[in-house]
């Protein structure tokens, strides 16, 4: 039987490993960033990250699965009598409010290396993407009245948006940065009525 405590403490160390992962990789980049690099940042022996990730990739991959654990945790199933419109701005506001302050240069990181690394865009695809895929599929199927086909194009439309903003974001957009805050229900408002053909 495992000590509680001793789970606790080995769980606050991961986290204290991946925050400054996270950090480092923010400010240098993947490539540049080094094992010593993230155990000076977070104020411990290189050999100790070892005990606890394998390799760089497994530290991005670490941050990958919190990003995911948090957002699952966050977009617990609604209640029966949830409508579209609460759905869909559940299903934007939780990724693009992830992402304020220092987590765009993050993003801007995972991204980069995604475009080269084959095996990370599967991992992030297959921990990060597809789980949230999953919920807004099954959500929207059952309350937008669209068939399968059309559920799986739309929510990867609105998957698209999201990214798309992200990126956006990043490049620098002054409207995005000083008006992130009001995204989610100008985009659900945007989609419920194209989605309805009314106009506001």
């Amino acid at each position: 039987m495992t000590d509680p405590i001793q789970q606790q403490l080995i769980a606050a160390r991961k986290n204290q490993i991946l925050d400054s992962a996270a950090a480092v990789f923010a400010e240098k980049g993947f490539h540049p960033t080094t094992i010593r690099d993230i155990a000076k940042h977070a104020g411990i022996a290189d050999g100790t990250i070892y005990n606890y990730f394998a390799s760089k990739p497994a530290l991005l991959l670490g941050i990958f699965e919190r990003m995911r654990d948090r957002i699952m945790a966050e977009a617990a199933p609604p209640p029966a009598d949830f409508d579209l419109r609460a759905f869909i701005r559940l299903f934007l506001f939780h990724p693009l409010m992830a992402l304020k302050q220092d987590n765009f240069a993050l993003f801007r990181v995972v991204v980069s290396e995604m475009l080269v690394n084959d095996e990370l865009r599967a991992l992030y695809y297959e921990q990060i993407l597809q789980p949230a895929l999953v919920i807004g599929e099954a959500f929207f199927q059952e309350h937008a009245g669209r068939t399968p086909e059309q559920t799986r194009l739309i929510i990867r439309a609105i998957s698209g948006m999201i990214l798309g903003l992200i990126l956006e974001h990043t490049m620098g957009d002054p409207v995005l940065t000083d008006q992130w805050d009001q995204l989610p229900d100008v985009v659900t408002d945007l989609i419920i009525n194209g989605l309805r053909g009314e106009a506001s």
